[in-house]
């Protein structure tokens, strides 16, 4: 990646997409962020400039920036990513740690993060936008939906589904071939051996409804 990067959102998550571009020896310009206490502050010696939605810095990605959406929920980085493909068209860059493993039989999308010691096997595919946080396991044939956030130390195992916008928490367990409906969501330490409709939360082990 020979331009820098603007990343969207300082949240522990953009702290993490900034470890994961240093890693790759990949510049990041500035952090923009809608929260104005942060404005005109530093995280880690890299500015935060502004708003998500300032036009300034919005007309130069694709030309001298690429963009990473770093928001920790998965409604508000539907909406910018969205915003950002219809109003200038533009898709967000992947962030992956050199410390992570990709399959290069794996299918990626676009705006990934993959953080440090995660896995992702042969044949997964990985939608746009997803969060796959440190040591997450994705097992072959596995499948992400759009906007899917992983916590750190779950496992997918081969073949299961996870549809948009689902949160699988931290060390959580999704058998085999168990499908996960959109938007729902997977308490830390779960362990799935049944599909979880849409929209449902489920916890504990075996998972059941909350």
């Amino acid at each position: 990646m020979e331009n820098p990067v603007i990343i969207f959102g300082a949240s522990p998550t953009g702290k993490s997409a900034l470890d994961i571009f240093t890693s790759n020896n990949v510049v990041v310009y500035c952090f923009l962020d809608d929260d104005a206490k942060l404005h005109q502050t530093e995280i880690h010696n890299v500015p935060v400039l502004g708003n998500t939605d300032e036009e300034e810095y919005l007309k130069i990605l694709g030309k001298k920036c690429e963009v990473f959406i770093a928001l920790d929920d998965a409604a508000a980085r539907k909406s910018i990513a969205n915003k950002l493909k219809e109003d200038y068209k533009q898709v967000p860059v992947n962030a992956i740690h050199k410390a992570s493993y990709v399959s290069e039989q794996a299918w990626l999308g676009h705006g990934n993060l993959i953080n440090a010691g995660a896995v992702v096997q042969i044949d997964c595919r990985i939608g746009d936008n997803c969060i796959i946080q440190s040591n997450a396991v994705i097992e072959t044939g596995a499948t992400l939906g759009d906007f899917v956030q992983v916590g750190a130390g779950a496992l997918i195992n081969a073949e299961a589904q996870i549809e948009e916008q689902a949160f699988i928490g931290t060390g959580a367990v999704i058998v085999g071939g168990v499908k996960i409906g959109k938007k729902a969501r997977v308490g830390a330490g779960a362990v799935v051996i049944a599909d979880v409709p849409a929209g449902q939360t489920v916890f504990g082990n075996p998972a059941q409804k909350v």
